[in-house]
This record gives C-alpha cells, sequence and structure tokens, in this order.
C-alpha cells in the first residue's frame, strides 16, 4: 500500500483523480447543521452532527487542529495524514463546559467556541476573538457564475476590517495581500518584476496582523481568496482532499513563527559552507572553463565557496540531453579530480538536476525499463513536449522511483559532490492527465508536494548513506514544512532589472514568517541581457544580508565578479569581504532558526507589531535581531528615508547614531548601503579568509555599540565543525554568551564574555580583538576582571576621536568568565 495517497473501498477508483470520495449531498455550515453527539477529552473534542463529524484537537496551548469528515465518505485507510505536519497532538490542560447554546474547549491559550444553533466555530486566545468559520466546508454549485470556482470545496472565515494578512508562500504583491486572489500551483514565472501573482512555492498558510495564522493541511491544487471581494472573508478553495486546518496563535511574532515551525518542522543548520559566495551561471560548459573561474576568483583574492554547474555538466546544448544525470565525457573529462582539487582549495561542487528524463536522454530506455516515469490512463510513460523536448517525469511517488534516483545523487555523492540543485520541481510543465503512483492519483493531487518530496527524498538519503554530512538542496519549489529537510529555496528567474531588486525582500521576509526562512534571488538578477554595474552592485551589497549569497545569471552578462568591470568588481568584492567576515553572526542566526524558527530575514513589525505604521513595509527589514538593513533600489540614489524601529541605532559605517521610532533622511554612498546595528548589539566577526574551509576559530573580532541610554546589552555566538549534522544536539557544539552593563552615574561599563560548550567540542581560547563604538571620550582605565570583581590585569587600549571608537584585546579563556571594565 502507498502511503502518499488514499484507497478507495471501490477498486475501479484506483485511477479517479481524487484522493477521497464523497457522497453527492453537500456539506455546508448552516442552520441545517444539528449536533447530534459530543465527545471531549484533553486530546481531542469530537462532535457528531447530521452530516458529518468534526474533531478538534489541541497540538499545544497555541496550536489546534480542526478536522470534518463528511457523511458518504468511502475511504478504508488514512496511513499518512499530512505531508506538512510532523508535530504529534500533545494532551494539554483542557477547561470544557457546555450551555444550552455552546460548547466550549478552551486551553490556557485557545479557546474553541461552538455555537450550537445556527452552527458555528470560533476560535479566541487568551480572552480576544481571532476569527471563526463562515459556513464550515461546503461544494461549490457547478453553476456558480465563478468559473474559478466551479466544481471545488471551500471553506471561509471571517476577517475584521483592519487586519492584514500575510503568507500564501512566494509571491511579490506588497506586504500585506489582503485583497488578492491567489492561485495554489507551483508555477514559475520568468522575468518577473515587481509583481507576480503565482511563482514557485504556493503555502496554504495565512497569517493575520492580528496574530494567528491558519495553516490549510491539504496539499491539492487550489485557491487562497484573502478577502479579493471586500466582504471580510478569508477564504480556501481546492480541488478536493482533505478538509482539515490549524489554527496557530502566539503572543508576538516570534511565537507565532515558531509556534508554526514547531507544527510543520524546523529547519537543520545547513553546511557552513553554503554561508560563502558561490560561483554560478548559466552555465559551465566544461571541466577547463570551471577550472579558470575557480584560478580567477583565487588570484583576485575573492573569496567563494562553492561552484554550481548548471545543466551543461551534462550535455553540449541546452535541449535534448535533459535526463543524462551523468557528466559529459567530452567537456568533464576528469571530473572526480575536478571536484577533488576544488574541494583542496576549500571550493564545494554543487550540481543541477531536474526531473524529467527526455526521450532523447541517454537514460530514457532505462527510466522506462525500470518503470520509474509517471503514466497515461492505460500504464504508459506519459511523455509530452516542453522547452527541453519530448519528456517523462519522474514518479517521486513511486517508491522505486525514488530509490532509483537516489541512487544516482549517491554516486555523485561519493563522487565528492556536496551539493544538490533541483531546477524546474513545480514541475515545471505537470499535465493535469498525468497519473502518479502506478496510476493512483493525479497530478493536480501532488503538484504542489512534487519538489516537497523531492527535497524529502535527498535529505532521507543523506541521513541514510552520508550521516556524517549535511545536504545541500537548493530547491525552486515547495510546499508547507519543507524546511525540514533543509530545503534551500530561491525566488525563481528574477528580471536583471530594478524593478525584480526591488521585489526581492518581500519575497524573502514573507517566506521567512512561514518556515521557508533561506529564500534568497540570483544575485544581481537572472533574466536578460543587461549590463547595468550599478544594479550588480546594489544587488549584491543587498546580498550581504540575505540568507545565501549567490550570484546567477544568464551567461550573456557575467554573474561573477571577477568577469565585471573594474569599479564594479570592487564593490562586489568590499560586500563578498563582508559577508565573510560576519560569518560568524550570520551562522548564529542559523543556530536561532534552528532552534526557534526564527527567521533570518525579519520584517519591522516583527518587533513592533502594534505599530500599523509597518503592517505593509518591505523596504527595509531587520537582519536578525540586531541589524536594519535599508537595500538601496532605484538608480543614481543619493539619499534615502530610513525608518528606525524602536530603540536607538549606530550606523554600521559612520557610527552616526539614530533614535528609534522616527524617520530620517539618509544619505547614500556608492560603496555600501545603509545599514545600522542596534544599540547594545553584540556582532562577531571573522578575520577575513577566502573560503569558509579557512575560517579560524581561534580568534574573533567581537564589535559592541555602546550607548548611553542602554543600561544592560547581550548577545551570543553559536559554534560547531559547520558539517556534523545535529551538532547542537550531539552536544558538538560552542556558544559564547556576552553581556553588558552601564553604570551611568559611575561613568563605568563592564563586558562579560562566557564560553560554553558541549561535551563533544574541545574548549578553545580565542584571541579577541574587542571594539567598543560609540565612546565618546577616552577612558581613564581598562581592566580585565577576576570573578570577584577585582582588577587582575590592566589592559592596553586605543581610542580613536574620530570614529569614537576603543578597541583592546585579550585572551578569552575557555574555561573562565572573562570581565572587561571600562572606568572614565
Amino acid at each position: 500500500m502507498n502511503k502518499y495517497y488514499l484507497l478507495s473501498v471501490n477498486a475501479s477508483l484506483v485511477t479517479a483523480v481524487f484522493l477521497s470520495a464523497f457522497s453527492e449531498q453537500a456539506y455546508a455550515q448552516n442552520s441545517q447543521r444539528r449536533i447530534e453527539q459530543i465527545k471531549h477529552t484533553n486530546t481531542y473534542l469530537e462532535i457528531r452532527t447530521n452530516d458529518g463529524q468534526y474533531r478538534i484537537t489541541p497540538y499545544s496551548t497555541d496550536v489546534f487542529e480542526t478536522r470534518f469528515i463528511p457523511k458518504g465518505e468511502v475511504l478504508v485507510e488514512l496511513v499518512q495524514d499530512s505531508h506538512a505536519v510532523v508535530a504529534k497532538p500533545n494532551a494539554v490542560k483542557i477547561r470544557y463546559s457546555e450551555t444550552v447554546d455552546k460548547l466550549v474547549y478552551a486551553s490556557a491559550g485557545l479557546t474553541v467556541t461552538v455555537h450550537k444553533s445556527p452552527f458555528q466555530i470560533s476560535y479566541s486566545y487568551q480572552g480576544k476573538l481571532l476569527t471563526s468559520e463562515k459556513r464550515g466546508y461546503e461544494k461549490i454549485d457547478a453553476t456558480s457564475s465563478d468559473a474559478s470556482s466551479q466544481n471545488k470545496e471551500s471553506i471561509s472565515f471571517n476577517l475584521d476590517g483592519q487586519e492584514a494578512l500575510y503568507g500564501a508562500g512566494a509571491r511579490a504583491l506588497g506586504m500585506n495581500r489582503r485583497g488578492h486572489r491567489l492561485p495554489l500551483y507551483n508555477k514559475a514565472h520568468y522575468g518577473y518584476e515587481e509583481n507576480s501573482s503565482q511563482m514557485n512555492f504556493a503555502i496554504p498558510l495565512v497569517y493575520s496582523s492580528k496574530m494567528y495564522g491558519i495553516h490549510f493541511d491539504n496539499a491539492a491544487i487550489g485557491t487562497l481568496d484573502l478577502d479579493s471581494k471586500k466582504e471580510n472573508s478569508l477564504t480556501y478553495e481546492t480541488i478536493s482532499g482533505r478538509k482539515t486546518y490549524q489554527i496557530i496563535a502566539g503572543k508576538d511574532w516570534a511565537s507565532l513563527v515558531g509556534n508554526y515551525t514547531l507544527l510543520t518542522g524546523r529547519q537543520p543548520i545547513p553546511p557552513r559552507w553554503a554561508f560563502g559566495n558561490f560561483a554560478s551561471r548559466f552555465g559551465y560548459h566544461s571541466e577547463a572553463e570551471a577550472r579558470k573561474v575557480i584560478a580567477q576568483y583565487r588570484a583576485e583574492n575573492i573569496p567563494v565557496d562553492a561552484i554550481i554547474f548548471d545543466l551543461y555538466w551534462f550535455g553540449k546544448e541546452i535541449k535534448g540531453t535533459m535526463g543524462n544525470l551523468a557528466f559529459d565525457q567530452d567537456t568533464f573529462t576528469n571530473p572526480k579530480k575536478m571536484i577533488a582539487d576544488f574541494n583542496q582549495q576549500g571550493v564545494k561542487t554543487v550540481l543541477i538536476t531536474e526531473p524529467f528524463i527526455l526521450t532523447s536522454s541517454n537514460r530514457w530506455q532505462e527510466a522506462v525499463r525500470e518503470n520509474i516515469l509517471a503514466t497515461d490512463k492505460a500504464g504508459k510513460p506519459f511523455t509530452y513536449d516542453f522547452y527541453f523536448g519530448n519528456t517523462g517525469l519522474i514518479d517521486l511517488f513511486q517508491p522505486k522511483a525514488r530509490d532509483w534516483f537516489w541512487r544516482i545523487y549517491k554516486d555523485l555523492a561519493t563522487m565528492g559532490v556536496a551539493g544538490v540543485w533541483g531546477d524546474l520541481g513545480e514541475p515545471e510543465v505537470h499535465p493535469s492527465e498525468l497519473l502518479h503512483a502506478n496510476g493512483k492519483i493525479s497530478a493536480d493531487q501532488v503538484h504542489n508536494i512534487y519538489g516537497h518530496e523531492w527535497a524529502k527524498l535527498v535529505a532521507h538519503g543523506y541521513q541514510k548513506d552520508f550521516p556524517n554530512q549535511r545536504p545541500f538542496i537548493l530547491m525552486r519549489a515547495g510546499y508547507s514544512g519543507s524546511q525540514r529537510f533543509g530545503l534551500i529555496p530561491w525566488s525563481g528567474d528574477v528580471n536583471r532589472t530594478w524593478g525584480g531588486l526591488r521585489s526581492q525582500p518581500e519575497i524573502a521576509l514573507q517566506m521567512g514568517l512561514q518556515g521557508l526562512a533561506y529564500m534568497h534571488s540570483d544575485l544581481g538578477g537572472f533574466a536578460g541581457a543587461n549590463l547595468d554595474d550599478e544594479l550588480y552592485a546594489r544587488w549584491l551589497q543587498y546580498g550581504v544580508f540575505q540568507p545565501i549569497f549567490r550570484p546567477h545569471a544568464q551567461e550573456e552578462v557575467p554573474s561573477e565578479a571577477i568577469f565585471r568591470a573594474e569599479k564594479a568588481k570592487q564593490l562586489a568584492k568590499a560586500a563578498i569581504e563582508l559577508r565573510y567576515r560576519l560569518l560568524p553572526y550570520n551562522y548564529t542566526l542559523a543556530f536561532d532558526n534552528q532552534q526557534q524558527g526564527l527567521p533570518l530575514m525579519r520584517p519591522l513589525f516583527f518587533s513592533d507589531p502594534n505599530n500599523a505604521q509597518l503592517s505593509a513595509h518591505s523596504a527595509s527589514y531587520l537582519w536578525g535581531e540586531d541589524f536594519l538593513v535599508q537595500p538601496i533600489m532605484n538608480p543614481g540614489q543619493q539619499q534615502v528615508d530610513v525608518l528606525f524601529p524602536q530603540g536607538v541605532w549606530v550606523d554600521f559605517y559612520s557610527g552616526a547614531i539614530y533614535q528609534g521610532g522616527t524617520s530620517h533622511n539618509v544619505k547614500v554612498s556608492e560603496q555600501s548601503i545603509p545599514v545600522f546595528v542596534r544599540a547594545g548589539a553584540f556582532i562577531p566577526m571573522a578575520t577575513p579568509m577566502q573560503s569558509t574551509q579557512f575560517y579560524q576559530d581561534n580568534s574573533l573580532d567581537l564589535h559592541y555599540y555602546h550607548d548611553a541610554s542602554v543600561a544592560t546589552g547581550a548577545g551570543k555566538m553559536y559554534e560547531d565543525d559547520g558539517q556534523t549534522p545535529d551538532a547542537y544536539a550531539k552536544a558538538a557544539y560552542r556558544l559564547t554568551h556576552f553581556e553588558s552593563r552601564y553604570n551611568a552615574n559611575k561613568m563605568q561599563l563592564q563586558i562579560q564574555i562566557v564560553q560554553r560548550q558541549g561535551k563533544k567540542m574541545k574548549a578553545q581560547d580565542k584571541q579577541v580583538n574587542l571594539y567598543i563604538h560609540n565612546i565618546k571620550q577616552m577612558p581613564q582605565q581598562v581592566s580585565g576582571l577576576d570573578a570577584a570583581g577585582k582588577v587582575r590585569t590592566s589592559l592596553k587600549f586605543e581610542w580613536d576621536a574620530r570614529t569614537q571608537i576603543l578597541t583592546t584585546q585579550l585572551v578569552n579563556k575557555a574555561t573562565s568568565s572573562n570581565l572587561i571594565h571600562v572606568k572614565w
């Protein structure tokens, strides 16, 4: 029995396109629905009605699932309830009460109220109404005047007039997506710019500014209507499938996103090299060309950690060779040695793969013989034409097809390939008539989870055959919860224009809220032969503060810094070098994402949800907790208005001070985009390196951003070996905490550095260069204190009156607390 679909009692239905069959009666939440039986425990509330059964299940005090099973359902077995949810329901302390009018089923957080007549379910959190069902699940009449809604199932929720809505996957619409009707169908959008309503990640999740989310837990294609008719309604429509959703609540955005990622899984930390610079283009045609590119990076002293091979690695032409999935022996004469030579230089190799096997490819006969392709109704390989040729599609919903595909990846990994690039995984062309799982399910039922299952295949393969290696899985399409497989998403084939750049922060910010926190763009833009050095530099300067730094483009105009004009090259080099210096900070963001589900890029409303001015803002954003980033999105821009969140902010480059809660016009330099650091923040930085493989963990540049208004500050730095999966859980990590205390009356600043390591991590003394910013006058003394607060040693220091930076050095002892005392 296959675990990816539901089986019907009637064997004649095995080729049906629906996951389940239902009686012809409509099911709707209305005055005709009557409660017939109630059962409640701490693990669920079950309500039988005249037309079906509800089961409300708490996963935690803040996450409840509601599922409706209509009468007449003829399903025999449901082997896997959800492709998205991995959390298990928890027994929580429940308060239950019943009156003549209603039932109340409540945890310490969420409360479900079921009104008896007319039947209606509403949800509250800590006494505040969040939302309520309008009519419950219902079949939409085939005679509906809205053709796009005919023959579908739907459920609607009530909205208030003010709440902003976010989510629905990757789109370029503006941060507040209320008012849009959005297809839930993964689809590439070549050359998009500032507006795209349908892209590669269609996630059935909606967040509200009222601090709740609704996740529609059904894989089939559909539509999300975010109040397009201005009727204060949120509506989910689908062709069929599970009638299940989860309500997720939280006291703030961090807990809300954390609760969602607990439900659907959290992202493992990528390999450390993934935080470096990539050499990538469409594409490198030969081994000789690739070797020349890496040699030039090293000759120019521009850091690089990986080279990505597009489709020329398996064929000399764009068309006709997809599906070969093996190095072309004419152009790559000794790929194993090439990969080994690159690795010795600190450069990993990543290969593109696609799920399409062309009838003209070297593997076509093998694919047919092994029966690993999706089929037509007659059980024969379903073939069709698309841009690259006549093709079949690997059927990831067959275990033997998954095994076949993994064997190819395993052989490449054994050769030394370090990363998988899964392209066209929407799938790019996926006819509705095509059937999966030996003809048992339709393309439309599993279209949106194809990339999800592909990432799962790779992740599970590495866990089994390469358990000591973190996979790098770059994928163009995915689904709710894909982050738990380590999927690294990117924003597709964006146009190489300023309009293409302007849409990127919004896409990444939205996806970070939805768990896929490594969403990033092809730096410099992908589509079109637009040679614009200013655009290129600004895109890479923005890329320093996005999750993955990967310039990539069509080869007519180079994406690599080494091939740009001298001025653009130097600006790009400076951005790349800063990216490497920020490695300790960025890697710590990855740790927080793994542990708490926190996005790396965060909207300004993330830390100030009550500020309505920020609800639709994406022009600037937070990089972690401590950086405020203002990308430059227009050519020739000389100044920009910057909106500062609460707190005090220090210009990362000039040291200028800005008060939060205000907007300031800031002068723009061509050398960098405006970046600011929160006062009271510690920013750990690395010494320069040409590859993360040569990262030095025995030294650290630690920057503290002081302000007299900040009495206490805190930060941390997470380290591991950069390659061991689940290093933190295996106690193979080092975690260093930083704290500051400022006494304005005594004019004293104290900084404490405490290092702790897991049992499997060797203690490491570290040479620390400490930079304290925004120091207005020279101190009398800088001292190292012992645990009792007594002066242990006097430290040499320098104070620069122009930059207002105080500098000192110390050895941070792994086995003791280090206290630095500054007195004026």
